[in-house]
């Protein structure tokens, strides 16, 4: 079962590259654990039929091919219309899901019913004007977890930072996390609105490619916030990326005697753990664990340790 987890840092691509091959069969980038093929912003008008032919003989080259431990795939289209199409013509058994690009509370009954009847599973992303609205989000998120497809096929709710500061006509300053902007406030507001209806959600990209000291301090604050993901413009960005969802041992031995108390309340690691209200955070710590594993080689031996326990 893929697990939001397993996203990882998402690296996006056009659908024009010539190299998408090598990076999904040949494992170009080794550490690589999900990968977006772009047929929306990053490509031009002109070269649209040329990325459709692209991906249609990218998906039938590895029609056959054994994916185990190859990215992720995933499709962006460029609008309803074009993933109809791409429904209707590719071979798409080997695509997780589709991203559904400046999704809207509009588009929420036309999305579904063209991808209910798919196995796709589902990256609706916010950047449009309407996400520094709360009340607009809030009944886009109540209104996606009453549908029947979204309830059950969104893997994550993607924010798109780059679309946003569009929306504001400005760009991030390149000492400076996207935080420290105005954009912290709608990150913030869709958090504490699309997570209490159960969905979980991916960071915006870091567009500063050669200071990972910003992507750095990003991350650390996307952590903060319960993000689960981040979208990678640069394949030097992934390993920083994949590396900052590690556990702190400390946190997985919480999260477990958390899952496995039967106390109301204890002391750990000299803070107060309580069951009926960690419990969200400790199940999410495990999971992160399985898919990112521990900061250190000490932390893993102790995983090894604690694997007999059993996760109530």
């Amino acid at each position: 079962m893929i697990t939001p987890y397993d996203l990882g840092a998402t690296l996006y691509m056009p659908a024009t590259r010539n190299d998408l091959f090598q990076v999904i069969a040949q494992k170009k980038y080794p550490n690589l654990k999900s990968l977006v093929i772009c047929l929306e912003d990053a490509v031009v008008e002109h070269e649209i039929e040329l990325g459709i032919e692209n991906l249609n003989q990218l998906l039938a080259n590895v029609a056959d091919i054994n994916l185990k431990d190859a990215p992720l795939i995933f499709i962006r289209p460029r609008n309803i219309p074009m993933a109809k199409r791409l429904i209707a013509e590719l071979d798409l058994h080997k695509v997780t899901g589709f991203v559904l690009p400046k999704f809207e509370l509009t588009q929420v009954e036309a999305w579904g019913q063209t991808l209910s009847a798919t196995h796709l599973l589902a990256m609706p992303t916010l950047e449009t004007a309407d996400c520094f609205d709360a009340a607009k989000m809030n009944v886009l998120a109540t209104t996606m977890s009453s549908d029947p497809y979204f309830s059950n096929k969104t893997i994550v709710v993607r924010i798109g930072g780059n679309d946003l500061m569009h929306v504001l006509g400005i760009r991030r300053n390149r000492a400076k996390t996207l935080y420290d902007g105005p954009l912290g406030y709608a990150i913030k507001m869709i958090v504490c609105t699309f997570g209490p209806h159960g969905f979980y959600m991916t960071a915006p990209v870091c567009e500063i490619i050669d200071s990972p000291a910003v992507l750095l301090a990003e991350l650390e604050i996307d952590n903060e916030h319960g993000l689960v993901g981040k979208t990678a413009i640069h394949p030097k960005q992934i390993e920083h990326i994949n590396n900052a969802f590690k556990v702190q041992v400390t946190d997985y031995l919480d999260a477990l005697k958390i899952l496995n108390s039967n106390s109301a309340v204890f002391q750990s690691n000299g803070a107060m753990c309580e069951p009926a209200t960690h419990h969200m955070w400790a199940k999410n710590i495990v999971a992160r664990s399985q898919s990112y594993g521990f900061i250190d080689e000490i932390s893993h031996s102790l995983y090894e340790q604690h694997q007999s326990e059993k996760i109530l």
